[in-house]
């Protein structure tokens, strides 16, 4: 097996070789620029590692890794049009350097092109593939409704805000794993324990981005640092410190993510942030991350793989779960 760093390496440079700009280039600009702007590629190399964990070369499962990555920027394209979101990666989104027009129609684009990478497999594979792609797809979308409606309510609780990221997010996760595992024609108990191991770890992962939002270095996050906080999102920093704030506090939350304060953004941000430590919201966030992570590592005892290759998975979480970017 590669190191994680050689199978992202091995994709991108697949990546660079299909994704070119073609006619019309105002509809494939936007696309290669968008997949051509950098990020963890973390789906796509988990797509890649999790079929040379089922003995299949990483080679087969490029193309199912590329639909991975293409649905996932599709999806950053158009959450950036809803949330009105400056930066991606530290770049213009794709948005505000063309048009919403534009964003919209390469993101439509995008989809359609992630269901033409499936065609490469036998139809055995190409079914089960489509399969969960399709469910993913659709669970994403109720992830990113669910997010929408929770900007309008004051009564989110946490087990809603937990089914909002696993749709949204976690569940991507959990589908780049198992494609590798269909494409490696893996027994369908591992394929589906491979996915759990996925959908807790992107929970995590997920949490751990909401946390970085507040609390990240401008310099190397990529995105606008609070951009969560200016955006009224009630993420599980927010519902914890909702919990445990003062009553003054939990009152003065509800004004500022109500917009009914008149506060520059920086002031709403700089508040917000002293009361998600002094409520202990960031600390109890940190132990919840820790706490996914270790549900999923738990799953890794049920899977008929080696110990060493439970070893890469195991370095892997780790090393994921200690990114400060």
């Amino acid at each position: 097996m590669l190191t994680i760093d050689a199978y992202r390496a091995a994709f991108i440079k697949y990546l660079e070789q299909r994704v070119v700009t073609k006619e019309p280039q105002s509809l494939y600009e936007p696309i290669t620029y968008i997949l051509k702007l950098g990020g963890k590629r973390l789906r796509p190399v988990l797509t890649l590692l999790t079929a040379e964990i089922f003995e299949t070369d990483y080679n087969e499962a490029l193309n199912a890794a590329l639909a991975v990555e293409v649905f996932h920027n599709f999806s950053l394209v158009h959450d950036d049009i809803m949330d009105d979101a400056p930066l991606r990666r530290g770049k213009q989104t794709v948005h505000e350097k063309w048009d919403l027009n534009t964003g919209i129609l390469s993101g439509d684009a995008m989809l359609i092109q992630a269901y033409q990478l499936f065609e490469s497999y036998d139809d055995n594979i190409f079914r089960g593939l489509a399969q969960i792609f399709s469910k993913t797809a659709l669970e994403v979308c109720e992830g990113q409704q669910y997010d929408v409606d929770f900007e309008l309510r004051n009564d989110v609780t946490e087990a809603e805000y937990l089914k909002m990221i696993e749709y949204k997010t976690a569940v991507l996760v959990g589908a780049a794993m198992k494609m590798g595992a269909l494409v490696a024609n893996a027994s369908k108990e591992d394929s589906e324990k491979i996915y759990e191991f996925g959908r807790l770890l992107g929970i995590a992962f997920q949490l751990q981005d909401d946390y970085l939002d507040a609390f990240g270095n401008p310099e190397t996050f990529g995105k606008q640092v609070g951009g969560d906080i200016i955006e009224n999102k009630k993420t599980y920093l927010y519902l914890k410190a909702m919990k445990h704030a003062t009553k003054e506090e939990q009152q003065q939350l509800v004004q500022l993510f109500n917009n009914e304060v008149e506060v520059t953004v920086a002031e709403k941000v700089a508040y917000v942030k002293q009361v998600f430590e002094t409520s202990n919201a960031a600390q109890l966030t940190k132990e919840a991350i820790k706490n996914y992570t270790q549900k999923a590592l738990d799953i890794l005892n049920e899977l008929s793989i080696d110990s060493s290759k439970k070893k890469v998975l195991i370095d892997f979480s780790e090393s994921l779960m200690g990114r400060t970017v």
